[in-house]
């Protein structure tokens, strides 16, 4: 027997504790040293922990005078928001070395004007609590009575039934309360001083104070007054409401915040008048300019410096650098960041070249320059700046301006879409400024920018030139014609008809003197020019523009072999004196200093530098860039006299001539040739005059095969330029971008492209109608309607649609169109007017409709009466219709009327009638549509077309109401077929035209299969037959505008819907190509695929990515993967592909059939997802013309041994091989996401190895 413990034992303890917890010695008051009391002040839950919100107090000063203004609660980065989980200002940087261009795994930040679905703020530890009705100026415990209010504060978490009733409670009359400086809310300010956040201070006028203070901070300006917090809601009100944010560095004044009826968010400004009070409003140029600013320059510079976004459009030459550079001094005076888009990398190379003579810091970011990105101006392409937005760059922070300059090309097919998701996606913080030639929609285009981005646009546009230009024709050949120019076009615009017909006299006299001294024949042949007469031609033309002055001259040659040509065949002419040939020379020679010995020596080398020493030089994308380079700086020092150049020359370069000289006005445009559009033509032709040297600039058009028709002249030189158009299109790499962000979604960008424009500015007009219809529809709603009515309405609806789109397509077979002649019978309806009844054919013909597509066209004769229009329920439908306050419009009359034609089994509903002259009246419809054909009717009726037509138009001028005999009888005979078939004597009988042509197409053949059976459904029914009382026209015509409402509300919800995207099919066949592959799931989570295809941006993403996952290139050496890499960037057409042969060569030659191979798979995917890309024309864009040249460039051959492999040109393979560098160093990149170090060395090894000498020489313009 033990004894009792003489302590409880640990055990027990614990068991009792946990048991019965209250009988713990914790709870009993006797073992405490000191009782504490607490007064019970239920007051003091009102009080709130500011440490349990991430917020913060920022102290807002005036920056131009330091006035301190008032305090705004804002969000802080306490959430730990990185790049890769958020998108919003407010995050943490990314590390130093992606701080440019960013990484793919970055989300984008923000684009400005998105309204978000989803958005991760404070606001969200609250539930549905409305922050916005916070007012920044006011009180901060304005927040925690929103508290009180939505019952948050007033009732323990999760138990609504404990509380406090403050209603019942007496208010005291001041509440003072001393917080704690523990983990409190802090305050940002210099002097570190805290104050009582539950006290108000005193409001401040902000608008009248910042008004008096810009007013002063003009004349004396240290800090920018534009720099403020950011607003990341486009809709929040600057002066309403302000949503919590995080203090980050705002560069936009323009309010972003202003809502404009109808989505007017651009403004053109008046330039008729001058701006006189320039100095008053820009007291303190950012950057002075030693000349007078045109008034275009001074409009833009007034709206840079309120910070307002702009559009100029003007003339090439026109000046329009001048804003760009202003802008570029504003950021700097701001100390914030601006960057200029260039369409072209040779433009970014000279204008950092510019921007640096009046800059200090001025960055390049190329594809594979990098200098000084830190810079407070960089300049790049539209893809760098495209790419930084989607990989979440850090220069976007700081950024203040974006300048496109060339913004009009926006219309290239093949990349202007680019330019489209840049602006889509740059933040609101950034401001825009577009420069362009002059374009007629600049105002709309200006609206939707605007309107994606909430914010108001200037367009600031100018047709005036500085220097004018006069126009000329000249028909010379050499020798006493050479001076044989005549005058077409003054500098006014007006079309001198009398120049035209002295040009082409001056040509028909040549043609007479040849033929006279030749004879015809001979004299026919030498008229064509042969390369000797050019060469007479352009000898006497250059000997012309000498002697009369107009040296330098530009001759814009639509060929880069003909440039080359024309400059060989000029070797005999010389343009330069020795002390020119001295200065040439040394230039040449220090440019070429720093290529290798053999590079020096390469035949274009060599040629050009013969060349120029002549004063003569070439520019073409296939001569070598630092030979263009060299021409381009001793143009501009005035050495080079004369130019051959293509139209890219005209592009940006600021290279203007005293002439510009077309060697035709006619080019290739990869489908054919056609004259110059009005834009092509006025952008080369404004490289004439040269501002400040110039009174007027020369324009010569050469005739060397006759002069032009007047008409073609006059539309390409006095045309309208060209509408800036979208060419917004899907690419895998921008849905995989975008996939990767969940607020920011695929439809988001496709419904705020320039594609959708004119849907997204009636969004709120069609809202309201649909609010209207909506109210009709509630009313309508509480009757009874009957579902028979209901189903024959939608039977119609779907017979008409089908009808429609069949006839369409049916009349171009051959034998419906052998069947479809003259004197065929029809039975036809051409509503509102003119109901079903027999008609004769008189002619078809095709015509092009307003989709572009070719179609049908009949003319057809009918009879008529004065009844026409005015059908049997004609008053009823539009009684029911005044009732029901719904417009009748002509469609929805034809669809009424077809709908009654539709509900009786009559082939015809229409009663001709004898006319006054004892015949029925009769006519010609002209315009008949296939769809209008309701049946072929096989029989025919001879008619004597001209005979009828001018029976009909003598009728109507009342010179003659008697018919002809035969005219008479066809018009009998129409009569009586009606009556025939009215009186149910003899039936008509009906061809089937479906059955006389069999349909290979299998789903045309089921949409005919499907219209016949629901026609012979239709038609064999009666059901306004009497059997059924509530099925009467009388019933019908109010179901008919039930259901036009209910369609007409399910239409405009499906144009609100993504659905409605022009691009949205497309969208969803891109959708299933990329799950097929396993890029993304089903879900559309991006996949490692998919991931790694981010890396490549849109060079051919999906090949790419399958050649490096399924290990293509895995047992390849680097020489190869270079050479093979080099199909997805070579772009020469009608290159033949090199034959590989040897041993050496085999295995590159089984890789190149294995990606042709894996190409054609991806094809055969892309077909079975509808996507509407023939397999040839994707296979085909792989290009393997240089794939023996890069692979011997590679292996370490000089450029010189390489160019005896292939006739492309030197400055196309420099250009694939640069590019080529770039590609691999994006699948060097994609090496990390996929893990393979091995890869990653691989393609090191391959850049290395094709980096070399004179193909990545530096440009001239960065040295």
């Amino acid at each position: 027997m033990e004894l009792p413990p003489v302590i409880p034992s640990i055990q027990t303890i614990i068991e009792t504790a946990y048991s019965h917890p209250k009988d713990g010695e914790i709870y009993k008051l006797e073992n405490n040293l000191e009782l504490i009391e607490f007064d019970r002040d239920s007051l003091s839950l009102r009080m709130h922990e500011a440490t349990q919100l991430p917020l913060t107090q920022l102290l807002k000063r005036d920056t131009a005078t330091g006035q301190r203004l008032h305090n705004v609660l804002v969000e802080t980065s306490t959430l730990e928001e990185t790049s890769k989980t958020s998108y919003l200002m407010t995050r943490t940087p990314g590390p130093r070395n992606e701080s440019v261009k960013g990484n793919s795994t970055n989300l984008p930040f923000l684009p400005g004007g998105l309204d978000l679905k989803e958005k991760k703020s404070v606001s969200s530890l609250f539930g549905n609590l409305d922050f916005s009705s916070v007012d920044a100026d006011e009180n901060e415990a304005k927040l925690f009575e929103e508290l009180f209010e939505k019952n948050i504060l007033k009732h323990l978490p999760n138990r609504p039934e404990i509380g406090v009733d403050f209603d019942t409670l007496e208010k005291p009359k001041e509440l003072t309360v001393k917080m704690k400086n523990k983990r409190g809310v802090s305050f940002q300010e210099e002097t570190g001083h805290h104050f009582d956040f539950w006290q108000g201070h005193d409001k401040v006028d902000i608008k009248d104070e910042r008004r008096l203070a810009n007013k002063e901070a003009r004349k004396e300006r240290s800090l920018s007054h534009f720099i403020r917090e950011l607003k990341e809601n486009p809709n929040s009100a600057e002066d309403e409401n302000t949503e919590f944010k995080a203090p980050v560095l705002a560069i936009s004044k323009s309010s972003t915040n202003i809502k404009f009826n109808k989505l007017q968010w651009a403004e053109a400004i008046d330039m008729t008048k001058p701006m006189t009070d320039f100095e008053d409003r820009v007291p303190d140029m950012a950057f002075k300019y030693d000349f007078t600013l045109d008034e275009f320059q001074k409009q833009s510079i007034a709206c840079l410096e309120d910070h307002e976004n702009v559009f100029v459009a003007a003339h090439t030459s026109a000046g329009k650098t001048v804003v760009a550079e202003y802008a570029i001094a504003l950021s700097v005076r701001h100390m914030t960041r601006a960057i200029y888009t260039s369409p072209i990398k040779a433009l970014s190379n000279q204008k950092f070249r510019d921007f640096k003579q009046n800059f200090e810091s001025v960055g390049l970011v190329t594809g594979d320059v990098q200098i000084n990105q830190n810079a407070s101006c960089l300049i790049m392409t539209t893809e760098i700046l495209r790419s930084m937005l989607y990989n979440g760059s850090d220069v976007i922070r700081d950024l203040e301006w974006v300048i496109f300059d060339e913004i009009h090309y926006l219309n290239n097919a093949e990349r202007g879409h680019v330019w489209e998701e840049v602006l889509i996606m740059l933040p609101q913080h950034v401001s825009i400024i577009m420069l362009s030639a002059t374009v007629p929609n600049a105002l709309q285009f200006a609206n939707w920018v605007g309107g994606i981005k909430k914010k108001k646009i200037y367009v600031i546009s100018t047709s005036k030139r500085p220097v004018p230009l006069q126009h000329y024709l000249y028909t010379g050949s050499g020798g006493k014609s050479k001076s044989d120019e005549f005058l077409l076009l003054q500098e006014a615009g007006v079309f001198l008809k009398r120049g035209y017909d002295e040009a082409v006299k001056s040509t028909e006299d040549k043609k007479s003197k040849f033929a006279k001294s030749f004879g015809p024949k001979n004299g026919a042949q030498r008229i064509g020019f042969n390369e000797k007469s050019e060469k007479n031609m352009y000898i006497g033309l250059i000997d012309h523009l000498n002697k009369t002055k107009k040296l330098p001259v530009v001759i814009f040659t639509f060929s880069r072999n003909r440039c080359d040509n024309y400059a060989n065949m000029l070797e005999s002419v010389d343009l330069c004196s020795g002390a020119d040939k001295g200065e040439i020379h040394g230039f040449f020679q220090k440019s070429i200093s720093k290529l290798t010995g053999t590079d020096r020596m390469l035949p274009q080398v060599l040629a050009f530098e013969k060349m120029l020493k002549n004063g003569i030089g070439v520019h073409h994308s296939g001569i070598l860039p630092i030979l263009k380079e060299v021409v381009e700086m001793l143009f501009q020092k005035g050495y080079v006299k004369l130019l051959f150049a293509t139209e890219t020359f005209a592009m940006g370069v600021n290279m203007p001539a005293r002439t510009v000289v077309f060697d035709s006005c006619r080019k290739h445009d990869g489908f054919g040739f056609r004259t110059l559009l009005p834009a092509e033509y006025i952008q080369m032709a404004g490289r004439a005059g040269r501002r400040g040297l110039d009174t007027t600039g020369t324009v010569i058009i050469l005739c060397k095969q006759g002069v032009p028709h007047s008409s073609d002249l006059h539309a390409m030189m006095l045309g309208t330029a060209a509408k800036l158009e979208s060419q917004f299109r899907l690419t895998y790499s921008m849905i995989l971008n975008l996939l990767r962000v969940e607020s920011i979604t695929v439809e988001d960008v496709m419904k705020r492209s320039f594609l959708e424009a004119g849907k997204l500015i009636k969004v709120d007009e069609v809202k309201e109608i649909r609010q209207k219809i909506q109210a009709k529809l509630d009313v309508s709603e509480q009757r009874y309607w009957n579902q028979e009515l209901i189903d024959f309405y939608v039977k119609v609806v779907n017979y008409i649609t089908c009808h429609n789109s069949v006839m369409e397509k049916i009349v171009f077979t051959p034998k419906v169109h052998e069947a479809l002649k003259l004197n065929r019978i029809v039975v036809l309806e051409v509503l509102p007017k003119y109901t079903a009844r027999f008609g004769i054919i008189l002619y078809s013909s095709a015509a092009e409709e307003a989709s572009g597509k070719i179609g049908k066209r009949f003319k057809v004769l009918i009879l008529t009466r004065a009844s026409d229009g005015q059908g049997e329920y004609t008053d009823t439908f539009r009684n029911t219709s005044k009732a029901c306050d719904t417009p009748i419009s002509d469609f929805t009359n034809r669809l009424f009327h077809c709908m009654m034609y539709c509900g009786h089994s009559k082939l015809i509903d229409f009663e001709p009638e004898i006319g006054e002259y004892q015949y029925p009246p009769f006519t010609i419809l002209s315009n008949v549509t296939p769809s209008n054909i309701l049946e072929v009717v096989d029989e025919f009726i001879p008619v004597d077309v001209a005979a009828t037509e001018n029976s009909i138009r003598e009728r109507a001028h009342a010179k003659n109401r008697e018919l002809p005999p035969n005219v008479n009888e066809t018009i009998a005979r129409l009569f009586d077929f009606h009556n025939r078939e009215l009186g149910n004597t003899k039936k008509l009988k009906c061809m089937n035209i479906f059955g006389l042509t069999p349909i290979k197409e299998e789903v045309f053949a089921e949409t005919v299969q499907a219209y016949v059976e629901m026609k012979c459904d239709l038609k064999q029914k009666n059901i306004f037959d009497g059997t059924n009382p509530e099925l009467t026209p009388e019933n019908f015509v109010e179901v008919f505008h039930y259901m036009r409402l209910v369609e007409e509300r399910d239409q405009i919800d499906f144009s609100l819907s993504p659905k409605s995207l022009q691009l949205h099919e497309e969208y969803q066949q891109r959708i299933s190509v990329l799950r097929r592959m396993n890029f993304i799931d089903n879900q559309c989570l991006v996949l490692l695929k998919g991931r790694v295809a981010c890396e490549m941006g849109n060079q051919n993403e999906l090949m790419m990515t399958e050649l490096l996952l399924n290990n293509v290139v895995s047992d390849c050496t680097p020489e190869e993967i270079a050479a093979l890499f080099s199909c997805m960037v070579f772009e020469a057409k009608r290159i033949p592909e090199p034959e590989l042969k040897g041993p050496e060569v085999q295995h590159l030659k089984e890789k190149v059939d294995e990606i042709k191979s894996l190409a054609s798979s991806i094809a055969k995917i892309q077909m079975e997802c509808k996507l509407n890309e023939p397999m040839s024309q994707y296979v085909e864009q792989f290009k393997f013309g240089l794939v023996e040249v890069v692979y011997e460039w590679a292996k370490g051959k000089p450029f010189a041994e390489i160019m005896k492999l292939t006739e492309v040109q030197e400055g196309l393979i420099v250009r694939t091989i640069q590019r080529l560098d770039e590609m691999i160093r994006d699948v060097k990149d994609s090496a990390r996401i996929i893990g393979d170090p091995s890869l990653k060395k691989k393609m090191e090894e391959a850049s290395q190895c094709i980096k070399r000498d004179i193909v990545f020489a530096a440009s001239l313009y960065t040295q």
